[in-house]
C-alpha cells in the first residue's frame, strides 16, 4: 500500500510518496510552496498510484517526445503530406519554445504563453491553432502509450478563428477572367476548374483515359501530391472523393479542342500524339505540371481582370455557388464536390439560403396560388 508523508523544509515542503511496484520499493519526491498544497498533492499522489495512474516522472524532454511521435507513430500513421505539416511545425515553432521542458513537466501556462508570444509575433489565429493540433494530438500519444498521466492542454484554450467571408466570382466574372485566361496555357484547366468544381490537385492528375467525351462525364481516382519537390499520384483521402462529374457541353467541346492542340503541338517538336494514358494538363511534352506554378498563374490573371482576392480554390467555390443559385438540388453539389457529408456543403454555402428560401417560396405561392383565378386556393 501507498505511504505519503511531507517535511517542512525552509519555505518549501517535500511531499514523499513511497509505494510498491514490480516487488520493488518506489520513492517519488516532489515539492510544494504550501502546506495546504503539499497535502493537496499528497492526495493526489496517494489516489493516483491506488488507481493504478501514477506514472512517474521521466527525463523524456517535449523535444525527445515530438521528435519519437513524428518518426514513429505519425510517419506510420498519416500521409507524407500531413507528416512534412506537423514535422514543420514541429520544429519551426514547438521545439524551439518548449524543447528544452521535460515533459511531466509541461504546463498549461507554458502552452498558453507560447500561443500569445506566436500572435504578437503576428503569426495569424489559424497558424497558432494548427500549432493547438499538432501539439494535442502529440500529447495524447503520449497519454495513450503511458508517458504521461494528464494532458496539459486539456487546459489550454487555442485562439479562435474567424471564418472570412467567401468569395466567389459571378456569371460575369468568370466570363471576364476566362477572356483573360485565354491569352495564356492554362485557359483549358481554368475552365475546367470553374465548370466541374474539381480540386486543383484533382484535376493535374486527370489522365485522358478518365474522361468519357461522348457520355459527357469524367472519373475523379487519384489527386496530385507535391512533396519534397516531387510530383506524385495518390488515391483520394475518401470514397466520395472519387467520384463520376457530369461535363457541360461547353466542357466536352473545350476538352476536344485542348485534346488537339497537344497533338499538334507534340507534332511540331517531333513527339508522339496523346495517348489515352497521358495527362490532360501537363507541359508540353507530357510531364506534370507543378501546383504552385498554375497557382501563380491564376492570381496573375484575376489582378489583370479586376478580381484580385479571388484564390485558385474560390474556383471551385463559385461553381458551387452558381448551381445552388440557380436551383440545383445540394446534394447533387455535394457529389459533384466530393464532399464526405451533406452538412459540410451545406454550412459551407448557408450564407446564399436566404434568397434562395425567399425563391422558393415565392414560387411555391405561384404554383398553389396563382392569380387566385384558376386555383383552389384563395388568398382572403
Amino acid at each position: 500500500m501507498a505511504r505519503g508523508s511531507i517535511v517542512e523544509r525552509g519555505n518549501s515542503y517535500r511531499v514523499r510518496i513511497s509505494y510498491q511496484e514490480n516487488g520493488k520499493r518506489q520513492m517519488v519526491t516532489k515539492t510544494a510552496p504550501s502546506r495546504r498544497q503539499a497535502e493537496k498533492l499528497k492526495t493526489e499522489l496517494l489516489a493516483e498510484v491506488d488507481k493504478g495512474t501514477f506514472i512517474k516522472p521521466s527525463k523524456l524532454t517535449v523535444q525527445a517526445h515530438l521528435e519519437q511521435w513524428l518518426d514513429g507513430y505519425v510517419r506510420s500513421t498519416v500521409s507524407p503530406r500531413t507528416h512534412e505539416l506537423y514535422n514543420y511545425i514541429a520544429h519551426k515553432h514547438l521545439i524551439p519554445a518548449l524543447g528544452a521542458i521535460p515533459l511531466s513537466q509541461l504546463r498549461p501556462q507554458h502552452i498558453q504563453t507560447l500561443y500569445a508570444d506566436k500572435l504578437q509575433q503576428g503569426l495569424s489565429p489559424r497558424t497558432v491553432q494548427l500549432l493547438h493540433v499538432t501539439l494535442h494530438l502529440a500529447l495524447a500519444n503520449a497519454l495513450r502509450t503511458g508517458i504521461l498521466a494528464r494532458n496539459p492542454l486539456d487546459g489550454v484554450d487555442p485562439p479562435k478563428v474567424e471564418r472570412h467571408e467567401m468569395k466567389t466570382m459571378t456569371e460575369d466574372d468568370i466570363s471576364r477572367f476566362l477572356n483573360e485566361a485565354r491569352k495564356g496555357e492554362y485557359y483549358s484547366l481554368f475552365f475546367c476548374l470553374l465548370f466541374t468544381g474539381m480540386r486543383r490537385g484533382e484535376a493535374l492528375s486527370l489522365r485522358w483515359n478518365d474522361v468519357d467525351l461522348l457520355g459527357c462525364q469524367l472519373s475523379i481516382n487519384r489527386t496530385m501530391q507535391f512533396l519534397n519537390n516531387k510530383v506524385t499520384f495518390k488515391t483520394p483521402k475518401t470514397a466520395s472523393s472519387r467520384r463520376q462529374i457530369a461535363l457541360s457541353p461547353s466542357t466536352c467541346v473545350m476538352l476536344r479542342l485542348h485534346r488537339e492542340v497537344q497533338d499538334n503541338v507534340r507534332q511540331s517538336i517531333g513527339l508522339p500524339p496523346v495517348s489515352d494514358s497521358d495527362l490532360i494538363f501537363c507541359q508540353y511534352d507530357g510531364k506534370p505540371l507543378l501546383p504552385n506554378s498554375v497557382t501563380h498563374v491564376w492570381i496573375k490573371t484575376v489582378r489583370r481582370c479586376g478580381l484580385d482576392g479571388i484564390r485558385l480554390h474560390d474556383a471551385r467555390h463559385s461553381h458551387a455557388s452558381l448551381m445552388l443559385k440557380n436551383g440545383t438540388n445540394p446534394k447533387v453539389i455535394q457529389e459533384r464536390l466530393g464532399h464526405a457529408s451533406f452538412s459540410t456543403t451545406m454550412n459551407l454555402y448557408a450564407h446564399l439560403s436566404p434568397g434562395m428560401q425567399k425563391e422558393a417560396a415565392n414560387r411555391f405561392d405561384d404554383m398553389v396560388v396563382g392569380d387566385g383565378r384558376d386555383k383552389s386556393v384563395t388568398i382572403p
